[in-house]
């Protein structure tokens, strides 16, 4: 039987989502939450690996088991198991051709900028906090570079690891809200801080130290060395993956909202 869950986090005290020895994971949480419940050892899959200091309130999961149990007792039976700043949300069956990072069709990041002139206190690790004021309109006018099929090389980690740096970014929004500033990303799939680099651009833009057309150029350069900066991880959700319908998996998208 393979099953599919819904997982949300805090990454605030993880080392990413991918198992790793010696650190703390989500993965790693998961694994032997969901061991326990089945009796046996769990191994899962899931839509985006997040890094260190990245939350989640979308991420899907898979893994495969011949222990029998309700998808109550997963969710429930799992949260037991799994630490506070972790828990499991939903679970389905899916059948064999279900796979959480390859069936997926799209996935969605939001980046959460504060943007005061005082650090925040109850929000630490929870935003990305910018004290200096951002020009959202010429932050909208720089994502109209960046939406559609690119290559993205300028725009992810000199160490990621995919084949190829081509996405499809199907929209970028900028929105205010009082003191809080929204990026919104939704593109058939990521590399390795794309969203973090074009948070760095849109900021940098925003602060009136670059025009909206240097989000093209970097763009054009295909060299990350020459790009901004890496927002920081703090104020980053992952949270929302697209799946065919045929799965029929909850699509819900949930919004983080200050």
């Amino acid at each position: 039987m393979r099953i599919a869950l819904g997982v949300e986090y805090d990454g605030g005290d993880f080392c990413g989502w991918q198992m790793q020895d010696g650190v703390r994971t989500v993965q790693g949480c998961v694994e032997r939450a969901l061991s326990k419940v089945a009796d046996h050892e769990v191994r899962v899959i899931c839509a985006g690996r997040t890094d260190t200091g990245v939350h989640g309130l979308g991420q899907v999961i898979h893994f495969d088991t011949e222990a029998e149990r309700s998808m109550r007792s997963w969710v429930l039976g799992g949260n037991a198991n799994l630490p506070r700043d972790i828990s499991l949300l939903w679970a389905a069956t899916v059948d064999e051709e279900f796979h959480a990072r390859f069936s997926a069709r799209s996935r969605r990041y939001r980046y959460v900028i504060l943007n005061r002139w005082v650090r925040p206190g109850l929000q630490r690790g929870r935003v990305s906090w910018v004290h200096a004021p951002l020009d959202v309109e010429s932050m909208r006018a720089a994502t109209q570079y960046l939406i559609g099929e690119h290559d993205f090389s300028s725009y992810r980690a000199l160490a990621c690891q995919a084949k190829s740096p081509v996405r499809q970014v199907y929209s970028l929004k900028v929105d205010r809200a009082g003191e809080y500033v929204y990026l919104d990303v939704h593109a058939n799939a990521f590399l390795h801080h794309m969203v973090r680099n074009i948070a760095g651009v849109l900021i940098a833009i925003g602060k009136g130290e670059r025009s909206p057309e240097w989000a093209r150029e970097v763009l054009e350069l295909r060299d990350r060395t020459q790009g901004g900066m890496t927002a920081p991880p703090d104020g980053l959700y992952f949270i929302h993956v697209e799946y065919p319908e045929r799965f029929m998996l909850p699509e819900q998208v949930r919004l983080p909202q200050f």
